[in-house]
């Protein structure tokens, strides 16, 4: 079994080739020689939480004489983080000194989509968006504005969507990424898992990886805890197409062909409940349903599933043992981008089938119960009513959603749509929704339907061409923000506080809220001099303040009661209609669906295409980061990888640049680097998602590899809660040039 310290080098020498680069991360590098020698250094610290992606680290900021930001560590206390920071939060000071920020309120002067502006105030800027409000308002209602959000600037934005009269309010990241598995869970437990996720990895005996690539995806906690784990002799199973790092931790590596998840789990229930290997004492005091599911699963053996997903049926028993042996201390984990092939909620309710039989929800090893603090609300006058919301866009689709879904706002904005409920202005926070929402024609087409569009961002990506108003949003590391209270094994929370003036004619979101406020005469809605006010008021009530967060930057409180797991014996009641884990699903039965999971057959790569995947690396997050100075030098580009005997065929050799062209004659706009690799399976190709920029402006990243978004053509929607699955999409090999294919 590979080591810890083998395992960690996936963070470790991400985060040293970034310290001991070139410019300010020499001198990060330079810092931390002299702190090791005791040196007396005059630097001062503030605490902060990354925002170079969701899992919101806390970590300390060091600042020199002159102001300058010389280095972001993470904080000791920290149990999201326990103070390490990945490459991706040391090198988030890229971030505060890219060149190609936003630097200043854009107003458009041209076509959408063109990027032609001009430089503007922002009273002018403001002044604009509230008469275009206004207007909205009165010719539509304030319904016919919404938000699309992510990261920590959208909460400012939400309030004031509320308090304008409109509660369409989404994250892209429930449709487009986690949400099939929240519902999932919330239909078998009765608790979705949000972020982070309560897995016990640390104390697990076995970790089943189904597409889930910890360790690429750089999820601090549970990459540290995975390497924990190894030490402590799990046993690691990784079902995937591809080879990743962490199949290469494996004691099993299952190649499995794509779209085929549902009939392998399928197939370890039909060997865990034949064998009498489930948790019979759990499953008994706790489970709905299991008679059902016992007799359903009957006829999925091993032989059944062997010519369905290529995995042999003796490993099919043998991994099915592993899996047994380690129960209740077991983790079929979730994973978190889980939008694949349209069925994807019932994948994950197999996924949660199986950790319930298996007992490992509740219990050490598995999942745990976790636990957060309560932050107190800022006074306000009571929001106004909307006469409608995003569930009314559904018109009887998608039972189980349980929180707003973007495409139905696209959908609405779009010009045939012909009913009273329309969308006609959209705020767009920290989010690219040209890559990150798919079918982008669709997207482009709603955007021309609009009557505003106001983006707000750090960097002009390429959503910001389309816009009507830019708003310069000043970095993390630039401004105040919520305190971070987010589930774990204890409660806890963090506070973000300016390391330095924002550089340049940026603003923090909350200030842009309070000020667009004042335009749209709600300023009652936020009564407070600034935002810092607000952080104040809300830390005594917690029994702290702001003054010793600022100097301890992450506090830690005790659990009101001993439950992180559940006590052996004892009744409890899981917040479902039942009060029981409900294997057998009434809600579903109810809306009209299979009540237990059902493989259903996907198509298949037509003759000379191959499957599409995409996924992360440990340097960078989506494509927010793939111009940042520091983690651009770790990796500029992205290649395709494909299988030697596939290229063989094709003639392809490493490093030679081709085209893509999907099944819908989509060609690539930029060309990629082949990467030729027996770590990816015959029938399918691999891509680090994120890169291709289209935006010049964009001076690292423009025209580096290739946009996968742009290929994903083919939208398999998931008909329980509305997910977009991604991966039905193929492609086939241009070489030379787009007008010239290769022959197979």
């Amino acid at each position: 079994m590979n080591s810890r310290r083998q395992f960690i080098r996936i963070t470790s020498l991400g985060a040293s080739a970034i310290i001991f680069g070139g410019g300010v991360f020499k001198a990060m590098s330079e810092v931390t020689s002299l702190e090791a020698k005791n040196l007396k250094v005059n630097l001062k610290r503030t605490p902060t939480y990354c925002e170079v992606c969701f899992w919101k680290c806390a970590g300390w900021v060091y600042i020199n004489e002159k102001g300058e930001i010389w280095k972001v560590i993470g904080n000791e206390d920290d149990p999201n983080c326990n103070g390490r920071f990945c490459p991706r939060g040391t090198g988030g000071i890229g971030m505060y000194y890219d060149k190609d920020r936003l630097k200043q309120p854009l107003l458009r002067v041209g076509k959408k989509g063109h990027q032609t502006f001009k430089e503007v105030s922002w009273d002018e800027a403001f002044d604009f968006i509230a008469t275009k409000m206004k207007e909205i308002k009165v010719k539509h209602g304030p319904e016919s504005i919404a938000l699309f959000n992510h990261g920590s600037g959208g909460k400012h934005f939400g309030n004031l969507l509320k308090a304008y009269g409109s509660a369409n309010i989404t994250a892209p990241s429930y449709a487009q990424c986690k949400g099939p598995r929240e519902e999932a869970f919330r239909l078998t437990f009765g608790a979705e898992l949000s972020s982070p996720e309560p897995t016990d990895i640390r104390d697990t005996r076995c970790l089943v990886l189904i597409g889930s690539h910890i360790g690429e995806n750089m999820h601090n906690g549970h990459v540290q805890e995975m390497s924990d784990a190894i030490d402590k002799g799990a046993a690691i199973i990784t079902v995937d197409p591809r080879f990743s790092t962490a199949a290469s931790k494996s004691k099993f590596w299952l190649p499995i062909k794509p779209a085929t998840d549902i009939a392998l789990l399928l197939s370890w229930m039909n060997v865990i409940i034949g064998e009498e290997w489930y948790d019979k004492k759990y499953v008994e005091k706790y489970c709905l349903g299991f008679d059902q599911l016992k007799s359903y699963v009957k006829t999925f053996t091993p032989e059944w599933a062997y010519p369905i997903t290529s995995i042999a049926p003796d490993v099919i028993r043998k991994t099915a043992k592993e899996i047994a042996n380690a129960s209740p201390a077991v983790l079929i984990h979730p994973g978190r981008h889980v939008t694949w092939y349209g069925d994807d909620t019932q994948r994950l309710r197999c996924v949660a089938i199986l950790n319930a039989i298996l007992g490992s929800y509740g219990r050490r090893g598995g999942f745990y119960f976790p636990a957060e603090t309560t932050l107190p609300g800022v006074p306000h006058p009571p929001y106004p009513e909307p006469k409608w919301s995003w569930k009314a866009l559904l018109n009887g689709r998608y039972p189980a959603a349980e929180a707003s879904i973007s495409d139905l706002f696209v959908e609405a904005s779009l010009p045939e749509q012909t009913n009273d409920k329309k969308i006609k202005g959209w705020f767009v926070v920290g989010t690219n929704l040209i890559t990150t929402i798919p079918n982008t024609l669709k997207t482009v087409k709603a955007i021309q339907n609009l009557d505003l569009l106001v983006v707000v961002d750090t960097m002009p990506m390429e959503i910001a061409g389309f816009a009507d108003v830019v708003l310069p949003e000043c970095t993390y590391l630039e401004r105040y923000d919520d305190i971070r209270v987010g589930p774990h094994r204890e409660p806890n929370i963090a506070l973000r506080m300016p390391a330095a003036e924002p550089l340049y004619n940026t603003k923090p979101a909350s200030w842009m809220v309070q000020k667009l406020s004042e335009k749209l005469g709600l300023s009652n809605y936020f009564p407070y001099k600034n935002f810092e006010e607000v952080l104040a008021t809300q830390l005594i009530k917690l029994g702290t303040s702001l003054e010793e967060m600022q100097k301890i930057g992450v506090k830690k409180f005790s659990r009101e009661a001993d439950d992180l797991y559940l006590t052996e014996g004892l009744d409890f009641t899981f917040p479902t209609a039942s009060g029981k884990i409900e294997i057998y699903s009434t809600e579903l039965e109810a809306a009209g669906f299979d009540p237990l999971p059902k493989y259903t057959a996907h198509p298949e790569p037509p003759e000379g295409f191959y499957r599409l995947n995409y996924g992360r690396a440990p340097m960078h997050t989506f494509g927010r980061t793939s111009n940042n100075p520091n983690l651009s030098a770790l990796m500029s580009e992205n290649s395709v990888w494909i299988n030697p005997k596939v290229a063989k065929v094709w003639g392809l050799v490493n490093d030679q640049y081709i085209w893509l062209k999907n099944q819908d004659g989509v060609v690539s706009g930029f060309p990629i680097k082949v990467r030729v690799t027996e770590r990816i399976r015959w029938d399918s190709v691999y891509m680090v998602h994120g890169f291709g920029r289209a935006d010049k402006k964009l001076s690292r990243a423009y025209g580096k590899g290739a946009n996968d978004s742009e290929l994903i053509t083919n939208v398999m929607t998931d008909p329980l809660m509305g997910g977009t699955g991604m991966r039905g999409n193929f492609v086939t090999f241009i070489i030379d040039n787009p007008k010239q294919e290769a022959k197979s």
